[in-house]
Order: C-alpha cells, then sequence, then structure tokens
C-alpha cells in the first residue's frame, strides 16, 4: 500500500484536534476550530465548516483531510444522514450529493485508496462538534454514495503503513466515540432547557454549569433526556453526586444534616447551607421539567445515605 505523502501533516491536524477536544470538555466550538493548525510554519485550515469533506489545498495527496456532520436543526431535515452503525463497527459517511467525480466524493476515494488517517467532525449543536480522530476510510461504495469509517486509534494507527490495531480495539473506541456524543447531546439538551443556570443556585457561567442526571445512566441508549437531568454548577453537582444535597419530588433542596451543622467559613454556609429548603429552578416548558418518580427515587438514596 503507498503511504500517504502528508501523514506527518495529518499527524499534526490530528493532535491539535485532540488538544482542541480536551481544552474544551470534548465540545470544540466552531470558532477555535477557525484558528487552523501550525504544520512547518504554516496556517492550515480544518475547513470551511460549510461542506462536509475538506482537503488542503497545501498537501500533496488528493486524500481528504477533515470530514463534517452539522448538527440537526430543530424543524429542518438534515441533507445528510450520517450515522454511527454500532453493530457493525463503522460510521456511516455520505458522498456529497451532485456527481461521484466532483473533487470532494474523488478525495473520499483516495483516502480509501491510500488509507489515511482523517479528522470526522461529528456537530451536537450548532457551532460545536465532537472531535472523532483518526478514522479511515474502511469501505468505499460509489453506487450507494456512501462510505464506511472506521475509527483508530491516534498512537498506533497513523504511522505508515496505515492502521495496525486490532478490531476488538476498533470497535471499543467507537463505542466510546457513541457515549460521548450522547453525552454531549445530553448536556446541550439540559443545559438549553435551564437556559445555562444552575438549578439551585442561579449561577449562569456557561463554564460552571453541568449537566447532571438524576438517576444514573448506564449505557449510551440510557434515559438521557431532559426530565431526567438537572442544570448544576460545579460544587452543586459534586455535592448532588455525593448525596450532600438531595432535592425532593417536590423541587425543594436538601443539605445534609452534617453539612448543616459545621462551621465552616462563608462558602459552606452561603453555596451550600443557605440553600437548605430553596426550591429548584425549573425549565420553562413543563414538559422538560425534572421527573418527580426519578427524583423519588433520587431522593431515597440520599435520605439513606445521610440516615
Amino acid at each position: 500500500m503507498p503511504i500517504d505523502p502528508d501523514l506527518a501533516l495529518r499527524q499534526a491536524a490530528i493532535t491539535r484536534a485532540q488538544e482542541l477536544s480536551a481544552a474544551y470538555d470534548g465540545l470544540v466550538p466552531v470558532a477555535a476550530l477557525r484558528e487552523k493548525f501550525e504544520f512547518r510554519g504554516q496556517r492550515i485550515s480544518f475547513g470551511s465548516f460549510y461542506k462536509g469533506i475538506h482537503r488542503p489545498k497545501e498537501m500533496e495527496s488528493p486524500a481528504a483531510l477533515t470530514l463534517m456532520t452539522a448538527a440537526e436543526k430543530p424543524g429542518k431535515t438534515r441533507p445528510y444522514e450520517d450515522e454511527i452503525d454500532l453493530d457493525g463497527g463503522a460510521i456511516l459517511y455520505h458522498y456529497r450529493a451532485g456527481t461521484v467525480e466532483q473533487p470532494d466524493n474523488r478525495a473520499l476515494e483516495a483516502a480509501h485508496a491510500l488509507q489515511s488517517p482523517l479528522i470526522y467532525f461529528k456537530g451536537v449543536a450548532p457551532g460545536q462538534y465532537v472531535v472523532i480522530a483518526p478514522v479511515f476510510v474502511r469501505v468505499n461504495d460509489p453506487a450507494s454514495r456512501m462510505v464506511l469509517l472506521e475509527t483508530g486509534l491516534q498512537g498506533i494507527d497513523t504511522q505508515p503503513g496505515g492502521p495496525v490495531s486490532t478490531l476488538d480495539m476498533r470497535k471499543y473506541a467507537l463505542r466510546e466515540v457513541r457515549i460521548r456524543l450522547h453525552q454531549q447531546r445530553f448536556r446541550q439538551e439540559v443545559l438549553r432547557a435551564y437556559r445555562q443556570r444552575c438549578t439551585v443556585c442561579a449561577l449562569r457561567q456557561r463554564e460552571l454549569v453541568q449537566a447532571a442526571h438524576i438517576l444514573a445512566d448506564p449505557s449510551p441508549e440510557g434515559v438521557a433526556t431532559v426530565v431526567n437531568g438537572l442544570a448544576l454548577c460545579a460544587i452543586h453537582h459534586l455535592a448532588y453526586d455525593r448525596n450532600l444535597l438531595g432535592i425532593d419530588p417536590g423541587g425543594v433542596v436538601h443539605i445534609a444534616r452534617r453539612l448543616r451543622e459545621e462551621e465552616d467559613g462563608p462558602m459552606l454556609r452561603e453555596g451550600l447551607q443557605g440553600f437548605h429548603g430553596g426550591v429548584i429552578l425549573k425549565p420553562r416548558l413543563a414538559m422538560e421539567h425534572p421527573d418527580p418518580d426519578r427524583l423519588a427515587v433520587r431522593f431515597e438514596q440520599f435520605e439513606s445515605a445521610a440516615a
């Protein structure tokens, strides 16, 4: 198999994309991606994010560098139904509309021929992307206007010669991708419903407000819905997870007795003790209010831990 002459550039792009993913807690804003990445003194684009397949002009090989699927917009149908096929161990990605022979589609075919490592930007919310990298075009099917992408491992699958990790390792990597996408969608929906505010203290600093499950979500197909979620600032999220803070089915906040009886300065007094007996803020839409039955089950856990 021929070696992609742009392998070093691809390695630099993947490294930078993963750095951005870590810096933005797994959900990278398009503004950060548009700042490009550096390779041998040049600033190179990750893509325009107006089209799904991108090959920078600085590259020697004909293969694409990045692929993108935009987030679904409410009330609108996406032009490309790209999806993760967990059973098949692959991501289904569609050719660009129009002739199969157009440059973008040829760039997909070249990525298959060279087994070039690609970056896949999966939109979760408008202007917000999960980074999936590296991915490889495992199957190219021009008749169906579709390719199957296989996830790889950054350390060992971006070397000359193409991917070498085992099938089980790559399937595990894909399951991890599915879980990350699942969690990010849940986070976006919960924060939207609560208007980016902590349900306990009304803090509205997006960087400090998180999506918490009322009942644990053990699998990607679990109950990751708004009614099983609460928007909580970092300190109240941690307190909720540790059963130091509980919320009863009526939405009343309870602070564990041992914390209420402690005297440990203004942070404890104003950050936790002062909210005992208060009522949580709820989403505007009644259909998105936290489910009382789930709150009841979770509150029983809080009471058992506090006993």
